[in-house]
């Protein structure tokens, strides 16, 4: 692999959890914990790909707290997912009501 490969996809992790996190916190399919986390992690995320330009060293303590949040969001993500899967969304369940809006909100008139 030649570092111009690597390095272009270095970043991918980070912006990935960002979006995901932000779809999940936006669709409340999820507690809104557990995206807050990755919400909050992957600029930490972002911020560890410095490892790459010697800013500091992988095995510092600066890369272990970068990568602790990334690493709770990933795993009570994925068990949340395995053990009780997303929340139902009106939307789905055929029980939308003329009078609220896409989160169940009363509109208001």
């Amino acid at each position: 692999m030649t570092g111009r490969s690597c390095s272009a996809r270095a970043p991918c992790p980070g912006i990935n959890a960002l979006l995901l996190g932000y779809r999940l916190y936006r669709s409340g399919l999820v507690p809104r914990i557990i995206p807050a986390i990755g919400l909050a992690g992957a600029p930490l995320l972002l911020g560890a790909w410095m490892v790459m330009f010697g800013v500091f060293d992988r095995s510092s303590v600066w890369a272990v707290i970068a990568l602790g949040p990334i690493f709770v969001w990933e795993l009570s993500l994925g068990v949340r997912l395995a053990i009780k899967g997303f929340r139902p969304l009106p939307s789905t369940t055929g029980r939308v009501d003329a009078t609220q809006d896409r989160r169940g909100a009363a509109l208001r008139r």
